[in-house]
């Protein structure tokens, strides 16, 4: 079958001719029916040699879906022709952490080398993807899998940061989403779904605020100094009740960090290496800070009845698997609109 590697440390990954795996007990194959690209991807395949751990070659693609093609023995929860989503952060399933659904945070997956398909073991971006057991499987019903496998993880992962913060943000208070790209966009949608609160866009690249603004961000500004004022402008000065960083470099938590007023809520969702100091003469009293990773399997349900409503939908551009490698270096160019989908 065909799979979308990255092969060589620094070198764009390469469509590749692999075998078809054969499912084991509690296993499930899935014939692919879509891959979303990710920033986390770039990250990974930006790694020197040294920081590198996911192994060579790698299948690339977190963000699946698949029809049940072959169970493994034992397998009694789906059936073969269930269209599925993929619930990404695999963990060991029986720890106390697991048995919440919260297998993202699961406390024994590091030691146990258990690692999420393309981040570890192989991915989406292939005909076939071999899904390590059935309860990370979540039932897609009449969604559009092309429209909806980034919910997997550009659904999720915005989902699982606003939750938390969702009862502070009440009539009056302003939540600001940095970067508005593929899980910023989603973040947005996911604010004016859930909330009351004024939802702010910030960015760089104006065709990034004006995909804010066309998802629902009431106001859109630049990334930059400037965008301080902008914001306490829209509240008599007081600022922003909780920011949700997506990009996590210095210079935006810098913002962030610059953008809260006393009880309010800092949400590092981006891989950057930026960080928020926090100590008595630095953010607004009170000020929290969360760095949170991905999201349940319980709240990957609820994400998905999110789309099946109509309050949240992903942009995406489709890409064929021959074509996955244009749809990277469409990702590093910062040239999509929303969120790049691989359709086998």
């Amino acid at each position: 079958m065909k799979a979308l590697q990255y092969v060589e440390i620094g070198k764009p990954p390469q469509l590749m001719e692999v075998e078809k795996p054969t499912p084991g007990p509690g296993q499930v194959l899935l014939k692919v029916t879509a891959a979303g690209a990710c920033h986390s991807d770039s990250f990974i395949m930006s790694l020197p040699q040294e920081a590198y751990v996911y192994g060579l070659p790698l299948t690339l693609g977190h963000e699946g879906t698949g029809v049940v093609a072959e169970l493994g023995p034992g397998v009694t929860s789906v059936a073969e022709g269930d269209a599925v989503a993929v619930y990404g952060p695999w963990g060991c399933g029986v720890c106390q952490t697991c048995a919440t659904g919260a297998e993202n945070y699961c406390r024994v997956a590091a030691e146990r080398h258990i690692v999420p398909p393309g981040l570890g073991a192989p991915g989406a971006m292939a005909e076939y993807l071999l899904v390590d057991n059935a309860r990370h499987l979540v039932p897609l019903g009449d969604l559009d899998p092309v429209a909806n496998v980034a919910l997997t993880d550009a659904g999720l992962t915005p989902y699982h940061a606003i939750k938390p913060s969702i009862p502070a943000l009440v009539p009056g208070s302003i939540a600001v989403v940095i970067g508005s790209g593929g899980l910023g966009h989603m973040a947005v949608q996911i604010l004016r779904a859930m909330t009351a609160a004024t939802v702010v866009a910030l960015d760089v690249a104006d065709e990034k605020l004006e995909l804010a603004k066309d998802v629902g961000a009431h106001h859109a500004f630049r990334s930059e100094e400037a965008a301080i004022e902008a914001v306490r402008a829209l509240n008599d000065g007081r600022g922003a009740t909780a920011v949700f960083d997506f990009v996590g470099i210095e210079a935006t938590t810098a913002l962030a960090a610059r953008l809260t007023h006393p009880d309010s809520e800092i949400v590092l969702v981006g891989v950057g290496p930026g960080v928020v100091p926090v100590g008595f003469f630095t953010t607004p009293w009170e000020t929290k800070v969360r760095a949170p990773y991905w999201g349940s399997r319980s709240e990957l349900f609820e994400v998905l009845d999110l789309a099946r409503s109509g309050l949240i939908h992903v942009e995406t551009e489709a890409f064929s698997l021959d074509q996955a490698p244009e749809a990277y270096e469409r990702l590093h160019a910062g040239t999509l609109r929303g969120r790049a989908v691989v359709v086998p």
